[in-house]
């Protein structure tokens, strides 16, 4: 019992361990564990602070210099602004680009319309136009001058993408070191893009375009291209577009022929083009293409030996303007050519009637006589002019010296022909039945208060007509005026190709109304060739540069003003002048030559006209201001000059003859013929009077050229038209009449 009460015994709890020993050891094992965790942990911190101790002094003994961390933080800086730098940039081009029109409606523009006019050889005298040049394909310049030009103005011209930042660092860079812009950092595509399409303002909207144009034509065309509308489109200086233009200016050659200084030299030009010009400052032209040459030796374009020769060729000094008297005649092309085709809007070839040859040598003589004579005889300008039967102008020479002076002497100047004139008012006393036989007394004569004197102040008595016009009589001629009437004699000369306005009274004898040496000299062609007009022209043949014909000159069918028997006669008695007359110094071996003296009033203007089988020519001197010459006449010097001149045209031709009088019998047998009964005698010849009978001279090479008349091809043109003067012409003029000019 005792046993199970004891056994039933209730054990209270109790917050004490059962087994002191075992929770003894339990928190000894407890206690030694949290020891050593916190002997660890101390460990660990103590490893960690040393270690951090380590990694800290570390630090410190590998800590970055001041150079190295200034050049990361450039690094760092310059990377930030070169986005902020780009995105303003860019903020800029998007800006000025928006105000630009849309890509898709640009175009080159075209290049500004030339005239090439050329003689009728093919020679090339002139181009007309604002850029004073044709443009050229790349092969049809000279190889220099590319070279040239890129040497000098864009050495990465075939590599760069239309801006070259290498070239424009350097131009910066150069600039800053300089203190001033001394280089360009332009590429030749920017270059071409700021000629085509901008104004020269220097303004950012105006650079930011240009470069935006620039990537436009790099994307658009070749390189090639680009160079070429480049090499034809930039100023070279003196009025000069292009490198044909700068060619012909400078070097009076093609482009095609311009050696290496030459290239040179134009290359230097893109500078600095007014200042740096040839004909303006050689010395500094000069001086610049050998810049050039060294930076062309450079750009491996040349060797030394090359460039050693280059150096050696002489000096270019240009004229200050164009010169050369063909210039002459390239103005009056231009003259001409609106009239025909209108406003020029392309490129055009012009054919001309010039000969170049004849008419270089021409110019020649006209300034060695003036530098000779000029001083001694007081007279400073010459002009000289020749036309073939049918009036195609071979030469056209309007003063000394085209660079010194432009104006045209030959075909604008209005020059009293003095005696010149006189043919045709002999010729209106032909037509009313005189002839060269017939006889006049060489005497005192008054005409109201004009009284003519003779040249030489002495009277012959009775001379003939033939003789009275070799001697160049004032007398006779005054005396015929008042016989056939001012008005006739004028109308006369306007049928034969006068065109100034004449006064139709008595002293219209002596040639004193004036009129220009091409209309005098056309209106003595009649006489040669039979009686046709010769109307002037130097324009044979308009065309585009592509072949396509849009104008072509010609005189097949020339009305006729002078009756064959008419012209036969005045042959005669004008070839009376310079074999026995007062123009003997025309005179050519083996031609028969006619012409007529003229020297105004007071000497202030001589003249000869005269003409062969070949060619009509006339030649004036005299002062623009109008001032006497010391006695020079009609006779002397211009005499002088046209035989020169003449005798130089007919070198290895073959001898013609002028027409010869057929009958001696005047066409007009009743010397009160009227106007009217002129004009009906006029009228075309009947069958049996063709004008294959009649004979024309054909100039030299005229009928391969085709601007002449065409022998036995000529057909004459209706009567003559006009109203009637003087019906009761059967009554003798009165004095009264003569000075009225009625």
């Amino acid at each position: 019992m005792a046993s199970k009460k004891k056994a039933k015994t209730r054990v209270e709890p109790s917050f004490q361990l059962k087994n002191p020993s075992k929770s003894k050891a339990k928190t000894t094992g407890k206690s030694q564990r949290k020891s050593n965790s916190a002997a660890k942990t101390k460990a660990k911190s103590r490893s960690g602070s040393k270690r951090r101790q380590t990694k800290s002094a570390r630090g410190k003994a590998q800590k970055p210099s001041l150079l190295v961390r200034f050049f990361k933080s450039s690094v760092y800086w310059c990377f930030v602004l070169g986005i902020w730098g780009a995105i303003g940039i860019g903020s800029i081009f998007a800006f000025y680009g928006a105000k630009m029109p849309s890509a898709k409606t640009w175009d080159v523009p075209q290049r500004p319309p030339n005239v090439q006019i050329m003689s009728y050889d093919g020679q090339v005298i002139a181009n007309r136009g604002i850029t004073g040049g044709q443009a050229l394909f790349l092969s049809d310049m000279s190889p220099y001058i590319p070279q040239a030009v890129i040497a000098i103005e864009d050495r990465r011209f075939y590599s760069h993408f239309g801006i070259d930042p290498i070239g424009l660092a350097r131009a910066m860079y150069s600039n800053l070191v300089a203190g001033r812009t001394v280089q360009g950092g332009s590429t030749l595509t920017q270059q071409l893009a700021k000629n085509l399409f901008l104004s020269p303002d220097r303004t950012l909207e105006r650079k930011v375009q240009e470069v935006l144009l620039a990537f436009w034509l790099e994307h658009n065309f070749t390189k090639d291209q680009i160079l070429e509308m480049y090499l034809n489109r930039v100023y070279f200086g003196s009025g000069a577009y292009g490198v044909e233009a700068a060619a012909r200016r400078y070097f009076q050659k093609p482009a095609k022929e311009v050696n290496l200084a030459e290239a040179a030299l134009l290359a230097g030009l893109l500078k600095a083009p007014s200042r740096l010009s040839p004909a303006r400052n050689p010395d500094l032209a000069e001086e610049r293409g050998q810049v050039v040459l060294g930076a062309m030796q450079r750009a491996g374009f040349i060797d030394d030996r090359e460039a050693t020769t280059a150096l050696t060729q002489p000096q270019t000094r240009a004229k200050s303007y164009w010169t050369g008297s063909e210039n002459f005649a390239a103005d009056r092309v231009m003259d001409d050519l609106k009239a025909l085709i209108g406003d020029v809007k392309e490129d055009l070839v012009i054919e001309t009637t010039l000969d170049f040859e004849l008419q270089k040598n021409a110019e020649q003589v006209l300034r060695t006589t003036l530098e000779k004579n000029g001083a001694k005889f007081n007279v400073k300008e010459g002009a000289i002019v020749a036309i073939d039967a049918g009036g195609a102008i071979q030469v056209l020479i309007g003063g000394r010296n085209y660079a010194t002076s432009q104006f045209d002497r030959a075909s604008e100047a209005l020059r009293q022909p003095g005696s010149a004139f006189k043919p045709f008012v002999y010729t209106a006393a032909l037509e009313q039945g005189e002839t060269p036989n017939s006889i006049r007394n060489d005497a005192p004569v008054r005409i109201g208060k004009w009284t003519p004197r003779n040249y030489d102040e002495k009277y012959r008595g009775p001379v003939t007509l033939d003789e009275a016009l070799s001697k160049s009589l004032n007398t006779i001629a005054a005396q015929l005026v008042l016989q056939v009437g001012p008005r006739n004699v004028a109308k006369t000369a306007k049928r034969m190709g006068i065109e100034a306005k004449l006064n139709p009274n008595a002293s219209i004898a002596l040639g004193t109304s004036e009129v220009t040496l091409l209309e005098l000299t056309s209106s003595y062609a009649p006489f040669m060739n039979g009686g046709f007009k010769a109307t002037p022209h130097i324009i044979k043949r308009i065309s585009t540069t592509d072949g396509q014909l849009l104008f072509e000159n010609v005189f097949d069918h020339p009305p006729r003003v002078l009756a064959p028997n008419v012209a036969n006669q005045m042959n005669k008695m004008l070839t009376s002048v310079v074999t026995d007359g007062t123009g003997r110094n025309a005179q050519l071996p083996n031609w028969q030559v006619a012409g007529k003296t003229g020297t105004s009033q007071s000497f202030r203007d001589a003249l000869f006209v005269g003409y062969t089988a070949n060619l009509t020519a006339g030649v004036w001197l005299g002062n623009d201001d109008g001032a006497s010459t010391k006695k020079v006449t009609g006779g002397g010097l211009p005499a002088k000059i046209w035989q020169a001149v003449m005798a130089h045209a007919h070198e290895g031709m073959s001898v013609a003859s002028l027409p010869r009088v057929t009958s001696p019998a005047p066409l007009f047998g009743d010397p009160s013929s009227n106007i009217d009964e002129l004009t009906d005698r006029l009228a075309p010849l009947p069958s049996s009077e063709s004008t294959s009978s009649i004979p024309i001279p054909v100039s030299r090479e005229a009928f391969d050229r085709g601007d002449s008349l065409r022998q036995n091809h000529l057909v004459p043109a209706k009567p003559l038209t006009g109203s009637t003067e003087n019906s009761n012409s059967g009554r003798p003029n009165s004095i009264l009449d003569v000075i009225l000019g009625r």
